[in-house]
């Protein structure tokens, strides 16, 4: 560091010698805060920690259980129980599924950004195979309300 040309060096407090207890007392109490405060209690106060779920009587009443699920993002893909799947594979792929079972139900998660049409023309495809289909859908953030 350049200091003689104000003469800075002469203000400048002189670097310790070693280290004091001080700095063994800043060094365990910044150890104790991480381990207090590090914990998932702290970092994630609105996550549910293993304890009771809510109830509610006939809850279940209605509830079907799903025989098949597609989930389908924004950007076009396709997912399966399976693996993934193009435009073009899904009507086959509906077609087999809907035809191993009775009571097929097909619950169709959809992505943020997938357009409706795409969804209902999907939706219509299952029907047509068979399936009765459940639809999970992302809320949007308040931003892209009003895309």
């Amino acid at each position: 560091m350049i200091t003689r040309p104000l003469d800075i060096a002469s203000h400048l407090s002189p670097p310790p010698r070693s280290f004091d207890v001080l700095f063994y007392v800043n060094v365990g109490a910044l150890a104790v805060f991480f381990f207090l405060f590090g914990s998932r209690f702290v970092l994630a106060p609105g996550l549910l920690l293993g304890g009771p779920m809510p109830s509610m009587q006939g809850a279940r009443a209605g509830a079907s259980r799903t025989t098949c699920t597609l989930t389908i993002l924004g950007s076009g893909e396709i997912f399966t129980d399976r693996g993934v799947l193009t435009q073009a594979e899904l009507p086959q792929w509906l077609k087999t599924e809907g035809k191993g079972e009775k009571n097929a139900v097909l619950l169709l998660i959809a992505g943020v950004n997938v357009p409706i049409g795409v969804i209902t023309r999907i939706q219509s495809m299952a029907t047509g195979a068979g399936f009765a289909v459940h639809l999970a859908l992302q809320e949007a953030s308040a931003g892209a309300a009003g895309r």
